[in-house]
């Protein structure tokens, strides 16, 4: 909304939070008037969160606060995880779940460092994007932020700018890393694509404290009875009669699971296999995970959050937060523009599900949407209630008032 005379609550907050971490105060105003606009502009790029304040700087200035201006954008990642601990709902614990997926952002040219034509699965077309992969936490009580990021760079790219190519293993293999460094504890789940032996040889040689491996849930080939099958063959070789029954509340599954080798990863892995009816003819999902000792349930919950932590993210920080919607060439401003989205869903996740009704929301919010359009509320209040104390002073005319809101 145009006429923006106050930064919203949740902004305020995270000045006190990460302020510090930005050398001036031209910066910091620059830093909240960003996550703002992600939170409640029309256009979530830089021109559109600059219309939206009511007394501002040229969006030139905003521009050069993404791509030129001094700040560490791992000071704030780091400060933005620890932040994320000092709440109950939102700390790290044994039985969290770590998804990585990739996802594809659109963008409108090819200009912009790093895109590139891609394939959509899902859209079954291709499309001028960047391919980000990203590791999410979640925690067990179902709340979930994104962690950390990598960019694929083309290999062609690579080539011009004489730099080493990294394919999605390895990138995967980098986040991995970053996960074990950091000490976050979890289990690692992903889906087929990167069920791959290079991965699941990487985690499985990270060690906890107690000298256990790292855990995973996936799929891929398997080694069955001394024959190498698809996932999909061998489910197919199950019999009904062989199938236990799965209760989870009211829904009700049918599994079989068994412990065996896949070709070339150095260990033994345990599978589940899950069918809608008992008497189905194909699964509707095969697990594979290194957990060998676990209950089938716990797998299967497991597995399941991969959805959570990475499509629902994926999903809200494109429509409500502007994922895509950042048109900068350069790619370090990309870069920080993705990790104040990350910021920006951090920030409201902190406020969900909460016991009671915040007063800058006047409800409980249970949504990130809910919460973008109760924060787009605030705003709209405090501008109203700054005209409605000007109404009877004769200095501040109608026309200076739509004026200083930047309405004319």
């Amino acid at each position: 909304m145009a006429g923006i005379i106050e930064f919203p609550a949740v902004v305020q907050e995270a000045l006190q939070h990460f302020g510090d971490l930005l050398p001036n105060e031209p910066q910091r105003r620059h830093f909240a008037e960003y996550l703002t606009g992600l939170f409640v502009a029309e256009r979530k790029n830089v021109s559109g969160i600059n219309r939206e304040f009511a007394q501002t700087t040229d969006q030139s200035c905003l521009n050069r606060f993404l791509t030129d201006a001094d700040w560490d954008v791992t000071q704030i990642n780091h400060r933005r995880l620890a932040l994320l601990q000092q709440e109950p709902s939102t700390r790290y614990c044994a039985q969290g779940v770590i998804p990585i997926d990739n996802t594809l952002i659109d963008h409108c040219g090819q200009l912009i460092e790093d895109a590139g034509w891609f394939w959509d699965h899902a859209e079954e077309r291709y499309k001028i994007a960047h391919d980000y992969l990203i590791v999410n936490y979640v925690c067990t009580n179902g709340k979930h932020y994104p962690l950390d990021f990598r960019r694929f760079q083309k290999e062609d790219r690579c080539e011009r700018d004489q730099i080493p190519f990294k394919d999605h293993t390895v990138l995967c293999q980098e986040l991995i890393d970053w996960v074990c460094v950091q000490d976050i504890p979890g289990t690692f789940a992903f889906d087929s694509y990167f069920t791959n032996a290079p991965i699941l040889n990487h985690i499985h040689g990270k060690l906890l404290a107690d000298g256990q491996p790292r855990g995973y849930v996936g799929n891929r080939k398997l080694e069955f009875k001394g024959r190498l099958l698809k996932a999909t063959a061998l489910a197919a070789e199950i019999e009904p009669k062989v199938r236990k029954e799965l209760r989870e509340g009211a829904k009700r599954q049918w599994y079989f699971t068994c412990t065996l080798r896949i070709p070339d990863v150095k260990h033994k892995v345990r599978i589940v296999i899950l069918w809608q009816q008992q008497q189905d003819t194909s699964a509707r999902i095969i697990l594979v995970t290194n957990r060998v000792c676990w209950e089938v349930s716990r797998v299967v919950r497991a597995y399941r959050q991969r959805w959570t932590g990475t499509e629902t993210f994926h999903r809200d920080g494109k429509q409500q937060l502007g994922m895509g919607d950042c048109q900068l060439r350069d790619g370090e401003g990309q870069t920080r523009h993705m990790h104040l989205v990350m910021l920006a869903y951090s920030l409201l996740m902190r406020q969900l599900r909460q016991g009671h009704a915040y007063e800058w929301a006047f409800q409980k919010l249970t949504t990130i949407g809910e919460a973008c359009r109760a924060m787009l509320r605030e705003t709209l209040r405090k501008t109203l209630g700054w005209a409605m104390e000007r109404q009877n002073n004769p200095y501040w005319t109608r026309e200076r008032v739509m004026a200083h809101l930047g309405l004319l």
